[in-house]
């Protein structure tokens, strides 16, 4: 039997070159490929398979010793740094056109000083009091949170307009702490710490970013389904839900989080923090893990998850909350939309299009919501990825 040598020398290098080849890729690629691939492999392992967060207790739990100390920063309860406020309004769920205690939702917007035009377009559109209480009957209180402008340059001129701008509505809530994207998880404390001092009545709490849309009308009918429910709407958190995502680990990218912060591999299940409601029961219960969790972690959507897993809470899906993503534009997602991110020049028209459809909507027929049902599937259920409404919500 013969044996030619040279050809298996030649396969023997061609592999060699091959492999060589492969790891060159891997090794310039595999920033990506870890990010996008492995690490939520091992999260979706750590979340679905380990599925134990008791670390949350052990590691990131402050001490009574260390909640004690007086040689530390000032602490609200030894977990979140209470920080003074510049402008606040205590009474603002006092009076109204409803009952002291009939507030059906305190509607918190996490908003920076500078972005005065979206705040007033949110005043005029779905943020507007005396449109949820003339049209839609209930008593909806709307406050924008935000801290202080971080360059100090401007800081003055930015705090004399926001004085202005206040005296004019009254509905901003403002802390002595730099507004920056690693200072959003004081933003959310702040909100969680004034509805149980100066609105504990209120049924639910719903924090949102200044760039969604949120139809109120929907909402509403939403709550108020809810209230009439046999549960009566207790343990309530619902939103756009992030099941075992990872930390990212990449340097340049903003929500970086180092191993020393966080090590672990998946995060507590919790809602996008472009918008989301919990019940008066769940707010108490988050402000309380608030005064004992560490609050070091700055992605505050994040470290609402953590509180609740804490405190033994699990968010509740519901398809019409938005992720990331913008929602399309039709009347036949209008009908069932709730939350939808990315907007700001665009809020005025689409929620005369969004109250249009609703005031039509009912008189679609059969036919018309098959129709419906029909563009839904077509919008929705398409292959490629989209962060917006899962392709159940086409038939929800």
């Amino acid at each position: 039997m013969f044996i030619n040598f040279r050809r298996i020398r030649k396969c023997q290098c061609v592999q060699l070159l091959t492999t060589g080849l492969v790891l060159c890729v891997l090794m310039v690629c595999w920033e990506d490929l870890d990010h996008h691939v492995v690490s939520h492999v091992r999260s979706c392992a750590y979340r679905y398979l380990v599925n134990r967060y008791d670390f949350l207790n052990r590691s990131l739990i402050i001490s009574s010793n260390r909640r004690n100390r007086k040689d530390g920063p000032i602490t609200v309860g030894g977990g979140a740094r209470s920080y003074p406020y510049i402008i606040n309004h205590p009474g603002k769920c006092i009076g109204g056109p409803g009952d002291q205690d009939d507030v059906l939702l305190l509607l918190f917007v996490k908003s920076s000083p500078e972005n005065f035009e979206r705040r007033q377009a949110i005043r005029n559109t779905w943020g507007n009091e005396s449109f949820a209480w003339s049209e839609l009957g209930v008593d909806v209180r709307l406050l924008f949170a935000m801290g202080v402008y971080p360059d100090v340059s401007q800081r003055s001129q930015v705090q004399d307009a926001l004085r202005q701008e206040d005296q004019a509505y009254r509905d901003l809530i403002q802390q002595n702490f730099l507004d920056t994207f690693h200072n959003l998880t004081v933003k959310l404390i702040m909100q969680f710490h004034w509805k149980q001092k100066y609105c504990p009545q209120a049924r639910f709490l719903m924090t949102a970013d200044d760039d969604i849309f949120v139809h109120m009308p929907n909402l509403v009918k939403y709550l108020q389904y809810l209230l009439r429910s046999q549960s009566g709407a207790n343990d309530l958190w619902v939103g756009h839900i992030h099941k075992g995502a990872p930390p990212v680990r990449r340097k340049n990218s903003k929500y970086y989080v180092p191993y020393d912060l966080y090590p672990w591999p998946s995060y507590p299940d919790y809602t996008s923090g472009a918008g989301y409601v919990v019940s008066g029961d769940v707010a108490s219960k988050i402000y309380q893990a608030t005064l004992v969790l560490n609050s070091s972690l700055y992605i505050d959507d994040v470290f609402m998850g953590m509180c609740a897993k804490a405190m033994g809470l699990s968010p509740q899906e519901h398809v019409y909350f938005s992720g990331e993503g913008k929602a399309p534009y039709h009347s036949c997602i209008y009908d069932r939309m709730i939350t939808s991110h990315g907007h700001a020049a665009d809020v005025h028209s689409l929620w005369r299009e969004a109250i249009h459809s609703t005031a039509s909507g009912n008189s679609r027929g059969f036919l018309g919501n098959v129709y419906c049902t029909a563009v839904r599937v077509m919008i929705l259920c398409r292959p490629y990825f989209q962060n917006t409404y899962s392709c159940a919500a086409a038939f929800t």
